[in-house]
């Protein structure tokens, strides 16, 4: 299987809808072709079937038979592309760094991080009592172990 080939079909694909992005692909060694993608307002069914049949009719499968596979990423799934962060703002974000776990609404992303808001309950700098302060923090991609949006019902 030609990978640079798909790559091609997949990126072909992929541009003829701007608000799509290619998160992940890959062949496996028994031939088949797994596509992760989304969209910045989802990936819908018909994206689903455009991009697989774009790539499908394309390749030939008396050269080589092989399975493809195309699916955007499920609730729960790590975040790993800026614009999976940027897509997601608005929304509660549990990260993992090296040392802690941080929670809190995404309210901005570009290419360098993201950065999340939260309030916790403090105690107050003079008396008794707590008080409840507003947190914001950039924390850069490159530190972020785990990244997946918090789904709360």
């Amino acid at each position: 299987m030609d990978s640079s080939k798909v790559k091609q079909l997949i990126d072909e694909a992929i541009a003829e809808n701007p608000s799509l992005f290619l998160i992940d692909w890959k062949v496996t060694p028994d031939d088949k072709i797994i596509i992760l993608a989304d969209g910045d307002e989802g990936l819908s069914v018909e994206e689903i079937v455009r991009i697989s049949r774009h790539v499908e009719h394309n390749l030939d499968r008396e050269e080589c038979d092989f399975a493809l596979e195309v699916s955007s990423p499920g609730v729960g799934s790590n975040l790993t592309i800026p614009r999976q962060f940027a897509k997601n703002i608005g929304r509660t974000l549990e990260a993992t760094l090296e040392d802690k776990v941080m929670e809190g609404e995404i309210v901005e992303a570009d290419e360098e991080g993201v950065t999340i808001f939260w309030e916790a309950r403090e105690p107050k700098p003079l008396g008794k009592g707590k008080i409840t302060v507003e947190h914001e923090e950039k924390i850069n991609y490159a530190d972020i172990k785990k990244a997946i949006i918090k789904v709360t019902f």
